[in-house]
């Protein structure tokens, strides 16, 4: 199992460039189930949870071609017959975003068969608001031996209230309510920038959609899709890493290829923190020549802070002078990174939702163990500021959704590099769902 292995000190310095964003890709490639005609994705970032989809499609039996050479981030899948409207366990067992294709399928093939979602060990997800939701538009549910089976003779639009904002939701019903008969409004929806990515999509392949970005949406259906051309948005995830890196090492580092107006509420964060930034039309260049100061910090849905950052974040406050008070109001389980980043020497006491961070404490080499994505993320980032040589295990993790960052952090300075099993394994945290 690879390992990151990151000797700390070195400031970034330079520019490094933002990659397609990995949760609106995933959602796009499963609106190519929608039709029968070629759907061609531009700026795919080339991480695992792609490959992951591109192997769940093809099971279903669409075509899909990711390229190589100039061509490496675009990506043409073509679901003409889809002879297998099913995803295995097998195939998504790692990944939560399997269950963008259930919509599609029943809205396409008039039946469904799905197993519920994998992913990391960051708390229940669970997909009742999209279960809810296909029954609102005429769907027959049924749950049994891990699998969600759904069909229906075709989908009638409706209105549809979530019960509480959730993304995938949002985005697995707008995908079922375009081929739906009728008009559907889907209040209380998600505003994260890849719903609206998505959206954009959906209306070049000949959906009716508007409201996309806001809590109402309105789809009209129609009774067939077609092909078209897209290019997926940057990643503002792996923009506002990146970012934090710059201002934890001292460095000066430009943000190329991100969208600025999808990262305010993580830069009106990080100036509280006393990190200085230039924002232009692409780019972020931030200049970590201040000392950091503690900032509260609650995650919130879209356009509030992500949960996503949240981790990286936390790094950040282990070296900002005072106590930062950081509350995760999205996911019941996701300061599993907290135990890893006090083996290196961060004072992170955790109460319930809340995580007391008592910063300025140096940090120090350690063998850390990385239990999600973006728990990845943090310890990479305190590595990068650590005294010595840290040892991340399970960077499998990271290889989800970060594309090539050790050799992007290396082309900026950092010294890390990526090897085999060079360690005996330490006991793990909470084992990975």
């Amino acid at each position: 199992m690879d390992k990151l292995v990151i000797r700390g000190g070195n400031p970034l310095l330079g520019t490094v460039r933002i990659s397609g964003a990995k949760n609106a890709a995933l959602p796009c490639m499963a609106a190519a189930l929608l039709t029968d005609e070629p759907v061609i994705l531009e700026n795919i970032p080339q991480v695992r949870d792609i490959e992951t989809t591109r192997k769940l499609l093809a099971a279903m039996g669409a075509e899909v071609e990711l390229g190589y050479g100039r061509a490496h981030h675009r990506t043409t899948i073509c679901a003409r017959t889809l002879a297998a409207p099913e995803a295995s366990y097998e195939l998504v067992k790692t990944m939560r975003a399997s269950t963008l294709v259930l919509g599609a399928l029943v809205a396409r093939c008039g039946r469904a068969r799905v197993s519920l979602p994998g992913g990391c060990a960051i708390g229940a997800r669970p997909i009742d608001l999209h279960i809810k939701g296909l029954e609102r538009l005429g769907a027959k549910i049924t749950q049994e031996h891990g699998y969600v089976e759904a069909v229906t003779d075709r989908l009638r639009g409706a209105e549809i209230v979530f019960d509480k904002i959730t993304v995938t939701g949002t985005e697995d019903l707008l995908m079922a309510a375009t081929l739906a008969d009728g008009e559907t409004i889907m209040q209380n929806c998600a505003r994260e920038p890849e719903v609206a990515d998505l959206a954009a999509l959906l209306n070049a392949m000949g959906a009716k959609i508007q409201g996309a970005g806001t809590s109402m949406i309105r789809v009209k259906g129609v009774t067939k899709l077609h092909g078209a051309r897209h290019r997926i948005i940057p990643d503002r995830i792996e923009a506002g890493t990146f970012i934090v890196a710059g201002s934890l090492t001292g460095g000066d580092l430009n943000v190329a290829g991100c969208d600025p107006a999808h990262l305010t509420a993580i830069l009106q964060k990080l100036a509280e923190t006393g990190v200085k930034t230039v924002v232009k039309a692409d780019s972020v260049r931030v200049m970590g020549d201040q000392p950091l100061q503690a900032a509260d910090m609650n995650t919130e849905e879209y356009p509030g802070f992500p949960t996503d950052m949240q981790a990286q974040y936390m790094a950040l406050t282990t070296q900002a002078e005072g106590t930062s008070i950081i509350t995760e109001n999205i996911f019941e389980n996701r300061f599993m990174h907290a135990q890893e980043l006090v083996r290196m020497g961060a004072n992170i006491k955790i109460e319930g939702r809340r995580a007391i961070v008592r910063g300025g404490t140096p940090l120090s080499a350690a063998a850390v163990l990385a239990s999600d994505l973006r728990a990845s993320a943090s310890l990479v980032l305190a590595a990068l500021v650590a005294d010595g040589e840290t040892i991340i295990d399970r960077v499998y993790h990271l290889d989800r959704g970060y594309e090539n960052i050790e050799e992007k952090l290396k082309a900026v300075g950092a010294e890390i590099r990526r090897v085999g099993n060079i360690f005996p394994k330490r006991a793990a945290a909470p084992a990975q769902s």
